[in-house]
């Protein structure tokens, strides 16, 4: 009973240090804007197609007339044989969904009877039964177009999903990885202890864009490569911070409770040291999170990473670098501001986090 009461009024106490800590998440407002920032982003990356300009898969509508268009450019375009047929909303947020009618960039166009005359950006003018028309509508290009005559601002919101989903999912892997290996060395120690520090020694001392690179030339190029070789670089730093926490807490009076009552390792682990470590675990899991986003970045600018059409940040930096001294440099810019608001964020929500868990105080 007195185990019981001493757990109950920690419990309270935990409680009131969650309280406290949220508060000093709230009065960071840096933090709070990187956390909407953050929000926004992946808000855009899960409804994807749905809000794009472009709703085509990989938003790779090109139009060759209309390269290189300047942002906030317009452009009329003429519909013509339309077919049928319907794509669940479902799937056009997750693929997308083919046009169902070809899509002619027009200059002019004037109604004759029965028939249209267009003149075409590029080509000869023509005229065509109005039968065959379903539309004529005009587009507003907000970011501009690329060299293929694709929709820059399509391709970034698109290329969100990217960079998010390869960071969740790497860190996922990085956290499974980290905090098994760190918690059975620190909770075991001798032997096990030796051995797992030593394979964090090993990993730690390769450079990890080159390790990240070895591992991707084992596994192919592709997009789910991507996920496994950057989470099997990035556990490390989790290991070493789990590895200290729990050396720390495993000396508790609570913990040798649950060693009295006759506990299983797996279950003090897990529900009575990992839950007390989560703050500074999910502190270094931002900090990984924005690791993992300029990894895909860099892979994809070398050219190992994603492949086409799949639009990817670091992907469309590389295609138009060329474009930097040159009249349309925002082709390349705009990528790499995306790339930068979005390390920020986790940047600043990281350093958020630290200062509402005082994650600095801790010893590790």
């Amino acid at each position: 009973m007195k185990w019981r009461f001493h757990h109950s009024q920690a419990d309270l106490a935990g409680r009131s240090l969650d309280r406290m800590a949220w508060h000093r998440f709230r009065s960071n407002p840096l933090a709070v804007v990187s956390l909407a920032v953050i929000g926004l982003f992946a808000l855009v990356a899960i409804l994807g197609y749905l809000i794009t300009p472009d709703p085509t898969p990989y938003s790779n509508q090109q139009y060759l007339e209309l390269a290189t268009r300047k942002p906030g450019s317009k452009a009329t375009f003429l519909c013509i044989d339309a077919t049928e047929g319907h794509t669940p909303w479902l799937t056009r947020m997750v693929k997308g969904a083919p046009l169902r009618y070809t899509a002619i960039p027009v200059d002019n166009y004037t109604w004759r009877g029965d028939s249209l005359y267009a003149e075409p950006v590029a080509g000869e003018p023509f005229v065509i039964a109005a039968s065959r028309v379903a539309c004529v509508k005009q587009r507003t290009f907000l970011l501009g177009t690329d060299a293929y005559g694709r929709d820059v601002l399509s391709m970034i919101m698109i290329g969100s999903r990217v960079s998010l989903s390869v960071g969740f999912i790497a860190i996922l892997i990085a956290l499974l990885v980290g905090i098994t290996l760190g918690a059975l060395a620190a909770y075991y120690g001798g032997w096990v202890d030796n051995l797992i520090m030593w394979l964090i020694n090993v990993v730690w001392a390769i450079p990890t864009v080159l390790l990240v690179i070895a591992i991707t030339f084992a596994l192919g190029k592709g997009f789910w490569q991507i996920f496994v070789a950057v989470g099997l670089t990035m556990w490390v730093d989790i290991a070493r911070v789990v590895r200290g926490e729990v050396m720390s807490l495993k000396e508790k009076e609570y913990i040798e409770a649950t060693r009295a009552l006759g506990f299983s390792t797996a279950r003090t682990i897990f529900r009575h040291i990992l839950p007390n470590i989560l703050g500074a675990v999910v502190v270094v899991a931002a900090s990984n999170f924005a690791s993992a986003i300029l990894l895909e970045a860099g892979l994809s600018f070398l050219g190992i990473g994603v492949q086409p059409p799949m639009p990817s940040w670091g992907m469309m930096v590389k295609d138009n670098y060329g474009y930097l001294l040159l009249d349309n440099a925002y082709l390349a810019l705009l990528p790499g501001l995306a790339i930068m608001l979005i390390v920020l964020a986790f940047m600043l929500l990281a350093s958020g986090l630290r200062d509402a868990l005082d994650i600095r105080r801790q010893k590790v």
